[in-house]
């Protein structure tokens, strides 16, 4: 059975706007797409009255809420391959597990019930920081959300992180026929910047030439198939969470990658893809390195 592009509906804007970006996704990819619904009501809503043929209040809208999110979706693209599953589970742990078999999960930016001027709600934060798939949050401006840049911009991490988000990044870019743009960060502080103490190849311009062989390593082996993506590589002196969300507001999808280190707890996100997740002007990919 072919992976299908999974997506997290409750009802909201945020959640709606995040079906639209799927369709097209899937539509681009030629995937199925799934609509989840998660829920813990059967816990909080009670038994039902022995005998009694009345569904819960909660039960009621989640199907509502599907019933929903499948009209729009097959309004959007109606040869897109739609199916729904409503699941009376934590709607994180529901959509990690899906996520298993999945070709990438989907979650808008913040969910229903969520404060209003939450950059970003927690259950998109805790998938994109758990899942061993990869996931889209979606969010942004206007331009971002519709993809009308022609251009996917990737943020070239360290070698334990970056191998899987080339992969998709070079997937995305040749399946959407535009641009992709692979950037690499560096720093240095004001000591070495070509001053007469600076120890050799510690200057600014031996971290650029770095940063420059770092790239073209990177890139090496997702370009030798010779894919049709085009592809442009820079060097960005400066913090990466900066570089990338201020880059972002040209973008289409913005990409990093992630590290996923076995048993351990709390949020595996580094600062940039928290940064992203939180301020980025379009969609945003986590691509997990799988060990």
């Amino acid at each position: 059975m072919e992976a299908p592009l999974i997506v997290g509906v409750d009802g909201s804007g945020p959640s709606l706007t995040a079906v639209d970006w799927a369709v097209d996704e899937a539509t681009l990819h030629g995937v199925p797409l799934r609509l989840m619904y998660a829920s813990l009501w059967e816990r909080y809503e009670g038994v039902a009255p022995s005998g009694s043929t009345e569904r819960p209040s909660e039960q009621v809208m989640a199907e509502y809420v599907v019933g929903s999110a499948l009209e729009r979706a097959q309004r959007r693209d109606a040869d897109v391959k739609v199916s729904t599953e409503i699941l009376p589970e934590d709607a994180v742990s529901a959509l990690l597990g899906a996520g298993d078999g999945a070709f990438a999960l989907v979650t808008g930016s913040r969910g229903r019930g969520e404060l209003k001027g939450l950059l970003l709600g927690s259950v998109g934060l805790a998938v994109a920081a758990h899942a061993r798939c990869p996931v889209i949050v979606v969010r942004g401006d206007t331009a971002g959300l519709a993809g009308t840049h022609g251009r996917i911009l990737l943020g070239a991490g360290g070698p334990d992180s970056g191998g899987e988000a080339v992969r998709f990044a070079f997937r995305e870019a040749e399946a959407r026929g535009c641009v992709l743009d692979v950037v690499r960060a560096w720093r240095s502080s004001a000591h070495e910047r070509g001053g007469p103490s600076a120890p050799p190849g510690n200057t600014a311009l031996g971290h650029e030439e770095r940063a420059a062989a770092f790239l073209e390593e990177l890139l090496s082996e997702a370009s030798a198939g010779g894919p049709a993506a085009r592809v442009r590589r820079a060097t960005v002196e400066g913090p990466a969470h900066r570089v990338l969300v201020d880059r972002s507001a040209a973008a289409d999808l913005v990409i990093v990658g992630a590290r996923r280190r076995a048993g351990q707890f709390g949020l595996q996100l580094g600062r940039t893809a928290h940064a992203l997740l939180h301020h980025a002007q379009c969609p945003v990919a986590v691509v997990p390195q799988r060990h």
